[in-house]
């Protein structure tokens, strides 16, 4: 299955399917993506979406991002409690966000290494960059 990890329900039906499931995507909030793939994600290093640090920080900068990290957890567990419920009820067992996400086969990640701050990533995360851009002319 092909899906946007952003509305999971593609990988509900892939997990209930027993299928493979290939994510495409730009990023997740609250650092579902690298969560799900067990990255290394430390606060002090990896800028928070939304705040435009770079990977060299000031120390209040990294304050901040610390900061940031943590009330992320709360603002998304509930933002993807529905989901939770639902894939519960499809999957007939208990489930949370980072179980139906670590499920994804390869994530497809359209940023470039380049362009964006360097950061850790595993085997299955590829790179697609230049898919969004426009012929030069």
């Amino acid at each position: 299955v092909l899906t946007d990890p952003v509305v999971p329900c593609g990988q509900i039906l892939a997990l209930h399917l027993s299928i493979p499931s290939i994510f495409f995507l730009r990023g997740l909030p609250c650092s579902f993506d690298l969560q799900a793939t067990q990255c290394p994600d430390p606060p002090s290093y990896v800028p928070r979406t939304f705040t435009d640090n770079s990977d060299h920080m000031t120390f209040i900068q990294r304050v901040e991002n610390f900061l940031l990290k943590s009330s992320e957890s709360f603002l998304c567990n509930f933002a993807y409690l529905p989901f939770e419920l639902l894939a519960s009820d499809v999957l007939h067992r208990p489930v949370t966000m980072m179980e139906l996400l670590s499920h994804g086969s390869i994530w497809l990640k359209r940023m470039d290494f380049v362009f964006e701050y360097p950061m850790p990533v595993m085997p299955n995360i590829v790179f697609i960059g230049g898919i969004n851009c426009g012929k030069k002319k």
